[in-house]
């Protein structure tokens, strides 16, 4: 950009309009660089799977699993749960400030994060689903290498997600490799809880449990032999779960090390396409409070905090719904899958509705899918109800794991136009939205596990209180609806409609085309 001349700037809610003899001869080769080829977009996508693989792991089986084959208590399992989370949360803007000062190497700025980071998760995954042979310091071990995974996933995580930015400049491909990328990361969810789901449902049956009809008196008049051949089959059972729950985290450590080495492989990252070389940059946190400042960033963080609380709080809580609650333990894997599935085949249809009517429509439409028939399945706990419910809520995951990645590109341009002279702050976008919706979460899923120790949960028990039943039908149930309708009253107020995108896209054109003329312009002057 030549230096001295003026910008046009387009926040959002402020239309702008080009002049139109400069957009109408706006050569196409710049549109045709910037295509992606579709092996670019399916190995982008192939990368971003394997968290979504471990992330869906713990999700659904790590609270059960602290709680019943670690057994350590539920007030420490909410306090790994919370501490990890929070520890997560604040990390990721920790590496979006050091990913701004990274250099760019032959392979890009982001890239060598991903790659280097890699091995060191498989290595703490795998651990954090390890049964150290002490009982006393579980609860530290656990914490210790839940705060390490999160801390390295976030290594892997932000620069993944701040890559959309660096694949093409045209918005339309972004998206659609935006749409590649979440159809890939729901089928890694699916994966991992098949994997997870299908190795470790044999440590969830009630085959420990071969009296579980009978009472508590009639159990206490059995025989010494008795009981102690109900501890031994205990003790079996519980050494199996141990080592079902190791199997599976082998597995998904191979799949995130293939699918990070296929990344690596298929996908090239450009350089900053947005600022001249000749621009100065701005230190880090004099951009970090202009990206606070920005309304649509702080409107469409505010709103998908909200829902993804919601959505995790389903996520953890329906293992131990269907086990406690409803008595369909031996049907979760399956329901999951039901979930699953249904997100996977419904990526597509969102991408569809937002390209025909707009993301915030999309976002409208598919979140509000899941409330009415969570709180079916909480008043009408039977089998059949619940795969119509998993069906229904797969669109609205779908939706709410397409939909702000997919809005964020936009909320980045409308902060460039408005600040053009702000340079790769693109990282702080994405650190800091995984840092809210993280530290919500963490907040939520700590809240909930202190909910069951108050209603009595009983560690490793068959059978738990009806209080217990009760809380997790509201955790299920009136807790997620609450949180959804608050983050849809906060997208009301997301100012970036499909005309302001529109103009933005238009506006962004024109301001590469100057910057190309001006570099062109410098290059020959320094030539002659």
């Amino acid at each position: 950009m030549a230096k001295g001349e003026r910008v046009p700037h387009t926040p959002a809610g402020k239309l702008f309009k080009p002049p139109e003899p400069a957009f109408n001869k706006a050569p196409h080769q710049t549109v045709l660089d910037q295509r992606l080829s579709f092996c670019s977009k399916l190995c982008f996508a192939i990368g971003g799977a394997p968290n979504q693989v471990a992330g869906s792991a713990t999700a659904f089986f790590l609270q059960i699993y602290l709680l019943d084959v670690a057994q350590i208590n539920p007030f420490q399992a909410s306090m790994v749960l919370f501490i990890g989370k929070a520890w997560g949360a604040m990390t990721d803007p920790v590496v979006g400030f050091f990913i701004t000062k990274s250099k760019w190497t032959r392979i890009g700025r982001l890239m060598p994060w991903m790659v280097g980071c890699t091995p060191f998760v498989v290595v703490s995954y795998f651990y954090l689903w390890f049964v150290p042979p002490f009982t006393n310091g579980r609860f530290i071990w656990y914490l210790g290498f839940y705060c390490l995974y999160q801390t390295l996933i976030t290594c892997f995580h932000v620069p993944y997600s701040a890559l959309t930015m660096f694949l093409s400049t045209d918005q339309k491909e972004r998206d659609s490799a935006t749409a590649y990328r979440m159809t890939l990361e729901v089928l890694g969810t699916l994966v991992g809880a098949a994997i997870q789901g299908q190795i470790v449902a044999s440590a969830h049956t009630l085959k420990h449990c071969p009296h579980h009809n009978m009472s508590t008196g009639h159990l206490g008049n059995g025989s010494g032999a008795e009981i102690i051949k109900r501890i031994v089959h205990s003790q079996d059972f519980l050494s199996h779960a141990k080592e079902v729950y190791m199997i599976a985290a082998g597995v998904i450590g191979g799949v995130f090390l293939i699918c990070t080495v296929v990344m690596f492989l298929g996908v090239k990252e450009r350089d900053d396409p947005y600022i001249s070389k000749t621009e100065k940059q701005i230190p880090f946190h004099k951009g970090f409070i202009l990206v606070m400042r920005h309304c649509p960033y702080l409107s469409l963080t505010a709103a998908f905090l909200f829902i993804s609380v919601a959505i995790q709080l389903v996520q953890s809580n329906f293992v131990l719904f269907c086990t406690y609650a409803v008595d369909l333990r031996d049907h979760f894997q399956n329901i999951v899958l039901t979930i699953l599935v249904s997100a996977v085949v419904s990526i597509p249809l969102w991408q569809w509705f937002l390209e025909r009517f707009g993301k915030k429509t999309a976002a409208f439409c598919g979140i509000t899918w899941i409330m009415p028939f969570t709180v079916m399945l909480v008043f009408i706990p039977n089998l059949v109800v619940a795969y119509v419910v998993a069906v229904s809520s797969g669109l609205s995951v779908a939706a709410s794991l397409l939909l702000p990645w997919s809005m964020l590109p936009d909320v980045v341009d409308d902060f460039r136009l408005a600040n053009p002279d702000c340079k790769g702050f693109e990282a702080i976008f994405y650190s800091f939205y995984v840092f809210f919706t993280k530290f919500a979460a963490g907040i939520s899923l700590g809240v909930s596990t202190l909910c069951l120790e108050f209603a009595g949960y009983d560690t490793g028990a068959c059978r738990q209180p009806a209080q217990v039943a009760y809380t997790l039908k509201l955790l299920i149930g009136a807790a997620p609806v609450a949180f959804i309708v608050t983050g849809l009253l906060i997208l009301l107020l997301y100012p970036i409609s499909e005309d302001v995108r529109l103009r933005n896209k238009l506006c962004l054109e024109e301001l590469r085309k100057q910057g190309s003329i001006s570099s062109r312009t410098l290059e020959d002057l320094s030539n002659a």
